[in-house]
């Protein structure tokens, strides 16, 4: 197995296991919490990161071509959302909102609901090959 191959799969497993924590952690705790928005971004950051590894393997397959498939867009919406979910979470945090700090994990589910979509289209797009 190709070494960028194992990082992508390890980047974009670690996204799952700090997005999960994050999200379940907040929902759990009943209050957004400093804990929770600095999970959110370690997750954001190891799914681009496993994102971004995956398209240059991608790339490489497909002889540079490029194509946005249902998981490429599935894929991206995910980040976008991810990206949004973290923002949103920061400044309900520095605005110390606390109605929106205690409701705030039904956003959070719906990003981690979407997000898995992709995950887990990789993995059968992976397993297929």
């Amino acid at each position: 197995m190709d070494i960028k191959l194992i990082m992508a799969i390890i980047t974009i497993t670690l996204a799952l296991v700090f997005y999960t924590i994050g999200v379940f952690s907040e929902r759990k705790a009943h209050i957004l919490k400093k804990q929770h928005v600095f999970i959110f971004w370690l997750g954001l950051v190891f799914d681009t990161t496993g994102t971004t590894i995956m398209s240059f393997i991608t790339k490489e397959g497909a002889g540079g071509q490029t194509g946005m498939g249902l998981h490429g867009i599935t894929g991206a919406l995910a980040i976008v959302l991810m990206l949004f979910h973290a923002l949103w979470a920061t400044l309900v945090l520095v605005k110390k909102d606390e109605k929106k700090q205690e409701s705030f994990h039904k956003f959070s589910i719906f990003v981690w609901l979407v997000w898995l979509v992709p995950y887990i289209l990789g993995m059968i797009i992976g397993m297929s090959h």
